[in-house]
């Protein structure tokens, strides 16, 4: 909603605010600093004593066991797990013969250190935060206690969260889960990265800076910046062809079998749906076995004596390449007509019906009706699977499994940045080079995802279609 704008007493006009501004909030920390009372004061230390002090019993104690909680976990294990995230430990495995049985002293293991170091951390910020709610709601509870006689009560906070406030409720949980399983990972992850977590420190490493970095961008090793940015360039490429082949190929199929002169809509759109329901992995590693110099595929063809000899599916880049990319469009084309048929569908009929009255052709009605209605709907799905192509990891592994791999490199002509990560840490234990290589894949993936959506027509007009 667009804001209004209004003569002032010095005759320059205002901007008003829209009717669905939503002032901030006025119980804040420094709210509470400043003009507290000495129970609200006391609970920056003691959180919930204020909302105790005016018959918050409940939420008041809430407060106080979650930061009795927070102390005592801090006290046995929060301040030595800090502690050891510096240093990553130090002790080594050792052996000790005892009558004659030997003893084995397993040492630091530096992985865990890291874990319960940076859950550590995690906590404390949640705690932060959690600690805000509470001296928030002690503040509030004094401003309205003077202003109404009596705080709300334990009830009366239920029936909020469950009704005005219902939202915060019913996102509390999917937040949780965010939180610990995608950005305490990621965290965990992006800390892997500078330190020396490899094949020869399995158990016992160091942190070392940007020292990985440097190697992901020298001009020797085994992973260098050729190797990076061929790497790159080649996921770009594949993610590029692999979106948007689908999309038009999987457009145009889903037309065809819209059209109001084709038969059998039920069974084309059946047919196509098999690949969905067949298991992925199943299919590629099929197809795999059918490609090989001594498969299927190459056999057939020499005995029909189409060619000499057997075409190089996975021995030369060229052949690889678009290899992958066209058995990809058997395995994604599917979904997009089951995306695009149901949007085709929803497309007021009378638009097109307007449209030959004015006189236009079926090109013209594409363009300025079904392209740009489908593209303002598709574009977060774009995006995704987009997103979803940069890390199909199953694709490429199970079908070429990064293929042809050029003497002595790590990577494959056919490797995007997820499967040359999986290789260097499941296959090589190279677990800070693969820490590095995944920080570029967020760091590409969220550029060029953002850009793309804040300047498309979804974001720009949430409010309808154009």
């Amino acid at each position: 909603m667009e804001a209004t704008v209004s003569p002032t007493k010095s005759g320059k006009r205002a901007r008003r605010r829209p009717a669905d501004y939503i002032p901030p909030s006025r119980y804040t920390i420094r709210g509470a600093a400043g003009q507290g009372d000495a129970l609200t004061r006391l609970s920056f230390l003691v959180l919930g004593a204020g909302n105790i002090a005016r018959r918050q019993i409940a939420k008041g104690v809430l407060f106080l066991a979650v930061e009795i909680a927070y102390i005592a976990y801090m006290a046995v294990s929060g301040v030595p797990a800090l502690a050891n995230l510096v240093t990553l430990g130090s002790r080594t495995q050792t052996k000790q013969k005892i009558d004659g049985y030997w003893y084995y002293d397993p040492g630091d293991n530096s992985v865990l250190l890291m874990v319960y170091g940076i859950a550590a951390v995690f906590i404390t910020v949640l705690f932060v935060v959690f600690w805000s709610y509470a001296v928030r709601s002690a503040y509030k509870a004094q401003l309205l206690a003077a202003e109404t006689g009596s705080a709300p009560t334990f009830g009366d906070d239920l029936r909020n969260i469950t009704d005005r406030n219902g939202q915060v409720a019913f996102m509390a949980l999917p937040v949780a889960g965010i939180l610990v399983f995608t950005v305490l990972p990621t965290l965990i992850m992006m800390c892997i990265a500078f330190t020396n977590y490899d094949s020869d420190h399995v158990l016992l490493f160091d942190w070392v800076g940007f020292k990985n970095f440097g190697q992901l961008f020298s001009a020797t090793g085994e992973v260098n910046a050729t190797q990076f940015t061929s790497v790159l360039i080649w996921t770009l490429v594949w993610a590029f062809f692999a979106t948007f082949l689908n999309f038009f190929l999987g457009l145009f199929l889903a037309m065809v079998i819209n059209r109001k002169t084709t038969r059998f809509k039920g069974f084309w759109r059946a047919v196509f749906s098999l690949s969905i329901a067949v298991p992925q992995f199943v299919s590629l590693l099929v197809i795999n076995q059918m490609l090989q110099p001594e498969g299927a595929i190459n056999r057939l063809l020499i005995e029909w004596g189409w060619i000499d000899q057997a075409l190089p599916f996975f021995t030369d880049t060229t052949w690889a390449r678009v290899t992958v990319i066209v058995v990809n469009l058997w395995i994604g084309i599917p979904f997009t007509i089951m995306q695009i048929t149901g949007i085709l569908q929803n497309i007021p009929a009378e638009q097109y019906e307007a449209a030959r009255l004015d006189g236009a052709n079926w090109w013209q009605a594409f363009t300025q009706i079904t392209m740009p209605y489908l593209v303002f709907v598709l574009t977060p799905y774009l995006i995704t699977t987009f997103t979803g192509n940069v890390n199909n990891f199953n694709v490429i592994y199970l079908l070429s499994g990064g293929n042809p791999t050029p003497v002595g490199d790590t990577a494959g002509k056919t490797d995007l940045l997820i499967t040359w990560l999986y290789k260097l840490t499941v296959d090589r234990g190279d677990y800070n080079l693969g820490a590095v290589i995944g920080i570029f894949t967020f760091i590409t993936l969220a550029v060029v995802s953002l850009i793309t959506y804040r300047s498309s027509a979804s974001y720009k007009d949430e409010g309808g279609f154009r």
